[in-house]
């Protein structure tokens, strides 16, 4: 007789917004290209919002099979919206995680929207694969979301090797913990990027030097999550340039934060605003900007390399590994300012010529989706605890 059939395996990909989609892309191109693999996206919050760009259009113009649409996002401005989004996620996706019972599901990051996939997978004992556990951002929310998804997660894919001995440091099992880089960089290897004329074609606009490139998000570890946007605006009203901003995360404060976009750009020429630019867009911009400016990580995570200048503002990415193409400045408009011209300078650019990204070189997605397909499922859920350190004599 003859051998039987291999069973394909299910795994679910949750994605809720351009933040994690564009870290998704090539990871889910490689799922979809396996045989041995019934891929099932699932898209929920902004993806879903006219506001946040509706761009669940990515995903179904890129024809990765949508298991499910979760409209969960609550047009709120406050931190109770947020709480309450998570809860109405849960409820939704019971339904479609108890319908389909994926073998893994697969999250990425920090976004607080991830507590409620991970939360309904626990309760339903489907093993859960996390990537970018072990990285540290001090100034938001995300640092505990992370930590919390590392936690109820079997399997981990780290973009540094500092970040996978956070990971097993914190009581994860070795053999669980893959140092696969970020899945982003693959754009910057795999992607067709867009040059100038191309790029400006997308845009609707003419690149003018010194191109600056905007992104501003609340700090959700505060209170008032927009208390160090006062500087941040009060420098950019002052600075000399072309400024192209693009919308932020939808998180509370996000409403106050587009609305004092908008005004800027009525009073100060040259700048333009973009709701949501897809992966490929972004990143060509990033290759012909000549500096980025914000509490991004992309700034972080990203311009790196393109050895692209970046004035990290506040406490948002406080804890984060970098390379030096990054400029920490706090919320003060003279020392943004001040910064700001010092990244724009030749000599600074200069001083980044062949700076390596510690996130990694583009090679994240083959390893996460090799890895996703083939890792046993048996007894995946039970994890080993730590062994105690020795107690000490009294």
């Amino acid at each position: 007789m003859g051998k039987s059939p291999k069973a394909t395996r299910k795994i679910a990909v949750v994605t809720t917004s351009r933040a994690d989609y564009s870290h998704l892309y090539w990871p889910l191109r490689e799922l979809a290209a396996r045989p041995d693999v019934e891929l099932g996206v699932i898209a929920l919050g902004p993806h879903l919002s006219p506001e946040f760009g509706n761009t669940i259009a990515e995903i179904e113009r890129e024809g990765f099979p949508i298991k499910a649409r979760i409209e969960c996002l609550l047009s709120s401005d406050t931190d109770t919206g947020m709480a309450k989004t998570i809860g109405v996620a849960i409820l939704s996706l019971a339904d479609t995680l108890s319908s389909w019972r994926p073998d893994l599901m697969l999250l990425i990051a920090d976004r607080y929207e991830m507590m409620a996939p991970a939360s309904v997978a626990l309760a339903l004992r489907i093993p859960i694969a996390h990537i970018e556990g072990g990285e540290v951002s001090q100034g938001a929310i995300d640092d505990q979301v992370r930590n919390a998804l590392t936690k109820l997660a079997h399997i981990h894919f780290t973009s540094t090797d500092t970040a996978r001995r956070r990971v097993i440091a914190m009581g994860e099992e070795p053999w669980r913990v893959h140092h696969a880089g970020a899945p982003s960089l693959d754009h910057l290897r795999r992607s067709k990027l867009l040059d100038r004329a191309a790029l400006e074609s997308r845009l609707g606009l003419k690149l003018q030097s010194p191109a600056i490139l905007a992104a501003w998000h609340p700090v959700t570890i505060l209170r008032d999550t927009n208390a160090e946007a006062d500087a941040f605006f009060a420098a950019l009203a002052e600075v000399p340039g072309q400024l192209i901003f693009v919308y932020p995360n939808a998180d509370a404060g996000s409403h106050q934060l587009i609305n004092r976009t908008r005004a800027l750009a009525v009073s100060r020429p040259r700048t333009h605003i973009h709701i949501n630019l897809d992966a490929v867009t972004y990143w060509s911009l990033l290759g012909q900007v000549d500096v980025v400016i914000g509490n991004s990580s992309s700034g972080i995570m990203e311009a790196a390399s393109f050895a692209l200048p970046t004035v990290n503002v506040g406490m948002r990415q406080q804890g984060r590994e970098r390379a030096r193409n990054i400029l920490d400045v706090p919320a003060d408009t003279a020392a943004i300012t001040i910064a700001l011209k010092r990244a724009l300078s030749p000599a600074f650019r200069k001083k980044l010529r062949g700076i390596a990204n510690p996130y990694g070189n583009g090679n994240a997605a083959k390893a996460i989706a090799h890895v996703l397909a083939t890792v046993s499922l048996e007894n995946l859920l039970i994890k080993q605890p730590s062994p105690l350190p020795s107690r000490k004599p009294r």
